[in-house]
């Protein structure tokens, strides 16, 4: 149904779809769990490591995640539940790669210059010369790559893990008994970051899949799917928001609402809170409607905390909307978002959500019930701003509470700095607390590009950027103040 960009999109989806029949068919237990691996792998031929038994071993550990359990285990040991766990993303040592752990190695290309520029440029001693060639003592290097800066041959190579590169808090070391990857559950914001970055699918979230499926198939009440605005594009440039929503309901969804919706409130409950912070004296406020960017500021830099925004996010204000409506009723995010899932445990906003799906998740879903969006009846959705809509890529917020602050007429000066991807945050975060910020709103999205780009999506933001605009151009909603619906969330809280 779906065409996968690379080999390892469709080895995750292919775990994720029979898993998903499983819990269909009520089969989820340890024994149908290790068939998986067996009936993906026939054969002792191995396709992309270097044994089958390797190979059946990492796809055992993704079916383990994608029911909810824990990974890594010894073998015969019982299934061990990690739904109620904080940490989202977990380490699959078999799919490990054992990448270099140092990140600057000499190669080939050093020709034992007489100069000898590396080395003197050196200030901790680290890099003597073996059988005529420079060698960086591990142990002494700081990393701070003058020495490759120096090369006249660029024969130093900055060789970082994948993942650790990615890694915007740190949060990413090895093993040091057997060299694989390993994430400091304190230091992660669990946005993903490492899972995209690594070539080897080594790191993977856990899933609600198992859960939802049960929802679906008993039918004890209504379940509603709340979808990210980043959903149009992800299933071709001729898939509409009507035939995806009609897809997601012949799933047994009761219905599916756009978080655009909640957007547009957490536009008007955001720009209201941001003029009372100026009024006050404020020096700058941040977006929190990005669970990795706020988590990141709470972890690596509290003393900034008070300055991020106490509103709530736009899958937390759709969900509340949706439970105050229906007490009785259930509700799962559908998104690009590792952190989302992690957002969905904290214990002030978990009345909200009950459960967070990627977009993997749910095509996977689509597959195991054979529904096929393409061919889905198309409807006209037409629910939520442009500018509610637009919350899925960098400066979307930024455009929406402009289009507020100026249709209301509210006299405040908005200087926003927008900002994506771990290393631009870092900077911005630490000139805001140095006092030297060239704004006084911040809009922070972990993922380069927004929310388009995030850790679980299933189409690559060049081939989704297309669809993504002239689908969300297509709404009438204009302008967030003309959204009709933003009388109904008048009732419903959007504190944090």
């Amino acid at each position: 149904m779906f065409q996968f960009e690379n080999q390892l999109l469709r080895l995750k989806h292919e775990v994720l779809t029979r898993v998903a029949l499983l819990a269909k068919e009520n089969k989820i237990s340890k024994e149908e769990l290790e068939k998986i691996p067996f009936a993906m792998i026939e054969g002792e031929t191995p396709t992309y490591r270097d044994t089958v038994e390797q190979e059946r071993n990492v796809v055992l550990e993704r079916a383990k995640l994608a029911a909810g359990y824990k990974p890594n285990g010894k073998h015969g040991q019982d299934l061990v539940d990690v739904q109620d766990e904080n940490q989202i993303l977990y380490v699959i040592k078999e799919a490990c790669d054992r990448c270099p752990t140092k990140k600057f190695q000499v190669t080939d290309s050093c020709r034992n210059c007489v100069a000898h520029k590396c080395q003197s440029v050196c200030n901790f001693g680290a890099i003597t010369y073996v059988d005529g060639r420079a060698y960086i003592e591990p142990d002494k290097c700081k990393e701070c790559g003058m020495c490759k800066k120096a090369c006249p041959y660029d024969a130093i190579a900055e060789d970082m893990r994948p993942c650790k590169k990615s890694c915007p808090t740190g949060a990413l070391s090895y093993n040091t008994e057997d060299l694989s990857a390993v994430i400091t559950e304190d230091k992660c914001v669990n946005c993903g970051a490492c899972m995209s970055a690594c070539p080897f699918g080594a790191i993977e979230d856990k899933s609600s899949l198992v859960r939802v499926v049960n929802e679906l198939i008993s039918k004890d009440r209504n379940i509603y799917a709340i979808v990210a605005p980043a959903i149009t594009g992800q299933f071709g440039p001729k898939t509409t928001y009507g035939q995806v929503k009609n897809a997601i309901k012949a799933l047994g969804f009761t219905d599916m609402i756009e978080v655009a919706c909640g957007a547009d409130a957490v536009t008007v409950h955001e720009s209201n809170e941001f003029v009372e912070r100026m009024e006050k004296g404020d020096s700058y406020m941040t977006n929190s409607c990005c669970p990795g960017f706020l988590s990141y500021i709470e972890k690596m830099m509290p003393d900034q905390a008070e300055k991020i925004s106490g509103t709530v996010s736009p899958m937390v204000a759709t969900g509340r909307y949706i439970k105050a409506k229906d007490k009785d009723a259930k509700v799962v995010f559908i998104g690009p978002c590792t952190a989302k899932k992690n957002e969905a445990l904290i214990d002030s906003i978990k009345d909200s959500v009950d459960y967070v799906l990627t977009f993997e998740e749910i095509v996977a879903l689509f597959d195991a019930f054979e529904v096929d969006p393409a061919t889905c009846e198309d409807i006209i959705v037409d629910e939520a701003s442009i500018f509610g809509r637009n919350f899925a890529v960098g400066g979307g917020l930024t455009a929406a509470i402009q289009n507020y602050v100026q249709e209301k007429g509210v006299e405040v000066e908005f200087k926003p700095v927008q900002v994506s991807g771990g290393a631009d945050i870092k900077k911005t975060m630490t000139m805001a607390k140095a006092g030297k910020l060239q704004g006084n709103f911040i809009e922070g999205m972990m993922c380069e590009g927004g929310c388009i780009n995030g850790a679980a999506k299933i189409v690559s933001v060049m081939k989704a950027k297309a669809p993504f605009t002239r689908l969300n151009q297509q709404t009438t909603i204009k302008s967030v103040l003309s959204n009709r619906v933003l009388e109904e969330y008048h009732d419903v809280n959007l504190e944090r």
